[in-house]
């Protein structure tokens, strides 16, 4: 867990407790007892509504084990099952607490007025703290609202996952967690208490179910424990862990608004994670721990990439193919007869065109269908053509009819691609995402904004941690006007992933529209000089620098920059007499405008002074008329050469 600061490890001698509330329902073991005449039980280590759980020392082996009583109502009359008992002593996961017996104890009198047997699950010892106990400490410092760190909080969170992918694959379900139940210890976490554990195949009939108020899911008892009811539980630690919300009372089984919670408002992937996780319907949650794990994972990597000096976290998709292009690079070149000063930098969003830019999702197993990964990796109309062929001789598999449904979009045939997706229903959690994914990218491509943005909007509470749809609500956002949405969208996803061009220009393109060319540079100077669209950023951050922005703004330092700028692009020949015209023209307007001279810098070729530039300036407005396409043109360019020349003066 990196960045989570390591919790030292406790000596166990000291962890005891001197004082332990009475009125437990298993009468209390005592100091210096002897259990399954190997464990000494040396104190309480803590207690609550499933009983106390005891240090005891292992006289066999010299080890520390814990012990925990299993309230079971069949416990004076039986032992666990030894299927039961071979499962649970299975388990060895480094961050599940391994088990190392089952053992009986005179039970003494009851609150029933009944002697009978207690059973005793014996566990390793496990140091360091519990998630509830860092929670509490930070309140005893910092206040009680304080929280563990979100970052801290998500790296918690996949690691219980994992332990609960383990213990699902192994048809065991935990069904008790909460912070309390899980422990850190140096920088690993381990899932404690396997006393309330189910088989997932069923549990023996008349089985104890156990859970706590505030954490289990609400179908529960109703319904039996099941996957999606441990899933649940790891949603509600890492919200109690994260914020302050009133989870036994108000929020028992939902969480606050969102508005009203500044870390989701902030965070709006982990506010969609918690909330899928959470659901009150077991079916709209992740289908698995493993899938929670992997959406979770991309949540961390949004937050970690927030700060403004954090690095990007780039992870390939496992959903998603990379972006296919990138959309909106080509800046809009100044006019050559006229000032380009006053014209736009990006071109306005193309519906179509951001539609075709968007990744592709991958297919699932491609290999079970004959040939289709090496035809998936060839030109759509191939596709469309083998395709179709194909269909004609059997009925075609869904990872064929969803290629073809791409193939038709990327060809901007989108009435075929409508029809082939009208064969699938149109909603519900058993239709496949992808078809989802592509009815949306259908109505983007359309310009229909509104209904590609439902679609995504889905498709982003149902993987929170991926980048995709995340960039796809960004262009309908910008399509339908919503500026700021837009911006918050494509800062997320660029923040994250560098890899997203369309992110940054995107970014830029809309601060620009907000009347933010200082945020627009920012967003353009990020561009990696590694990649191919550097070039196009560095022209893009010049030219936002220089259009539009009144001369008396501008600075020697704006225009010096501007300049790097057009060199880093390495473009040459007419485009860059036209880039060259741009720049001496703001750099003229702006030493007129505050009189300013500077003989001794130079900008592209001349010196920094009124005379120099309206010389530089000449000249490259005639090398250009040498090059015009028309006769107007060129005689604008000879107009604005003439006017810029510097005054002259005669002799008598």
């Amino acid at each position: 867990m990196a960045g989570v600061p390591p919790v030292p490890y406790r000596d166990p001698e000291t962890a005891v407790l001197a004082d332990v509330p009475g009125d437990e329902p298993i009468p209390p073991l005592r100091s210096g007892e002897m259990v399954g005449g190997q464990y000494e039980v040396q104190g309480c280590l803590t207690h609550g509504g499933q009983g106390r759980i005891y240090l005891a020392h292992d006289n066999n082996v010299g080890h520390w084990v814990v012990l925990k009583g299993l309230l079971d109502a069949r416990a004076d009359v039986s032992d666990v099952p030894e299927s039961e008992r071979a499962a649970l002593a299975a388990v060895s996961h480094p961050n599940i607490v391994k088990i190392h017996n089952f053992v009986r104890h005179p039970a003494g009198t009851t609150r029933t007025g009944r002697a009978g047997v207690q059973r005793y699950i014996v566990m390793e010892y496990v140091g360091g703290r519990s998630l509830q106990e860092l929670l509490d400490a930070r309140r005893r410092e910092e206040g009680p609202d304080a929280v563990l760190p979100v970052d801290h909080v998500i790296a918690y969170g996949i690691e219980m996952l994992w332990a609960l992918d383990y213990l699902h694959t192994r048809r065991i379900l935990y069904c008790d967690l909460k912070p309390a139940n899980v422990m850190q210890c140096e920088q690993r976490i381990t899932l404690i208490d396997l006393g309330a554990t189910w088989r997932i195949d069923g549990s023996p009939p008349g089985a104890p179910l156990y859970g706590t108020r505030g954490f289990g899911a609400p179908e529960l008892p109703a319904r039996s424990p099941s996957i999606s009811s441990d899933i649940y539980t790891v949603g509600r630690t890492m919200a109690v862990l994260s914020f302050d919300f009133d989870y036994t009372g108000e929020f028992e089984s939902s969480l606050p608004d969102r508005d009203d919670v500044p870390l989701l408002r902030r965070f709006d992937s982990y506010d969609r994670l918690l909330r899928r996780a959470t659901h009150e319907d077991p079916a709209r949650r992740f289908r698995g721990a493993a899938e929670m794990a992997e959406q979770l994972f991309g949540v961390l990597r949004e937050v970690m990439s927030a700060p403004r000096n954090a690095d990007p976290w780039p992870v390939p998709s496992t959903l998603f193919g990379r972006e296919r292009l990138a959309f909106g690079t080509d800046i809009i070149a100044p006019d050559r007869a006229s000032s380009g000063r006053e014209g736009p930098v990006l071109g306005s969003l193309t519906a179509s065109a951001a539609a075709t830019a968007l990744p592709v999702p991958v297919t699932v197993e491609p290999d079970v269908v004959a040939g289709l990964a090496e035809l998936t990796a060839r030109g759509p109309v191939e596709i469309v053509e083998t395709l179709k062929a194909r269909a004609e001789r059997h009925q075609p598999s869904l990872e064929e009819r969803l290629a073809l449904i791409q193939a038709h979009l990327q060809l901007g045939q989108r009435a075929e691609a409508e029809e082939a997706l009208a064969e699938h229903p149109p909603s519900g959690e058993d239709v496949d995402w992808r078809v989802l994914w592509y009815r949306g990218v259908s109505a983007l491509m359309a310009g229909e904004y509104a209904e590609a943005q439902v679609l995504f909007d889905g498709l982003y509470d149902r993987m929170p941690g991926e980048a995709a749809p995340k960039l796809a609500l960004a262009f309908c956002c910008e399509g339908a006007g919503e500026m700021a949405e837009a911006a918050r969208r494509y800062e997320s996803v660029w923040r994250t992933d560098r890899g997203y061009l369309s992110a940054a220009f995107g970014l830029a393109r809309v601060r620009l529209a907000m009347s933010d060319p200082s945020g627009a540079v920012d967003a353009l100077d990020e561009v990696p000089s590694l990649s191919r669209h550097y070039g196009a950023a560095q022209l893009a951050a010049m030219a936002a620098t220089l259009r539009g922005r009144p001369s008396d703004q501008l600075s020697k330092e704006h225009l010096q920059k501007a300049a790097a700028r057009l060199d880093h692009a390495r473009v040459d020949g007419e485009r860059r007499r036209q880039l060259v015209a741009e720049l001496l023209e703001a750099a003229l307007a702006w030493a007129e405008a505050k009189g300013e001279e500077h003989p001794d810098t130079r900008l592209i070729n001349a010196p920094l002074t009124r005379e120099g530039l309206r010389k530089e300036l000449e000249s490259t407005y005639r090398a250009l008329a040498h090059v015009a396409d028309d006769r107007e043109t060129r005689h604008a360019l000879v107009n604005k050469a003439n006017a810029v020349r510097p005054r002259t003066f005669l002799g008598p």
